[in-house]
């Protein structure tokens, strides 16, 4: 039997979020440098549509550890950046803790600057360390799940 953080993993190699939302518990939080944090349906809404929008998406992972109901894995996302056209290699740590065999926290920490100057070059390198970066991707990010709970996709 494969364990839920594998198992999230798996699916999200195959793009099939509703494989990867059925290891999270229904009152699961999420939090990134890219979104901040969400909560229940919103995660799992994410999800759907980081797999709906993907094109080129090419996810690894590896290192998944679990002990207890505390676990972790290493993880990286491969992709072209819509707005630039610019391609992307993005290395997260995410750390999870579970209850009950599901996942309900799921915190994924990467280098904001780091991915900000891939995606949008020296631009992003300038500005990808500052909170005002972070609070206008945050606000862009949400604008982009409103729409796409809406249908607007």
């Amino acid at each position: 039997m494969t364990d839920p953080i594998s198992s999230f993993y798996l699916a999200f190699q195959q793009l099939d979020p509703e494989s990867m939302i059925s290891q999270y518990d229904s009152k699961v939080v999420f939090s990134d440098p890219a979104f901040g944090t969400l909560n229940g349906d919103d995660v799992k809404d994410m999800w759907r549509m980081l797999c709906h929008r993907s094109r080129d998406l090419e996810i690894t992972f590896s290192n998944v550890e679990l002990t207890g109901d505390r676990g972790s894995a290493r993880w990286q996302a491969r992709y072209t950046f819509g707005p630039t056209g610019r391609k992307v290699r993005n290395d997260i740590v995410a750390s999870f803790h579970l209850k009950e065999g599901k996942i309900i926290t799921h915190h994924d920490e990467f280098d904001l600057r780091r991915w900000a100057r891939q995606a949008m070059g020296w631009k992003g390198y300038l500005i990808g360390g500052t909170s005002f970066f972070r609070k206008r991707l945050h606000r862009q990010t949400g604008k982009l799940l409103s729409n796409f709970q809406k249908g607007e996709h």
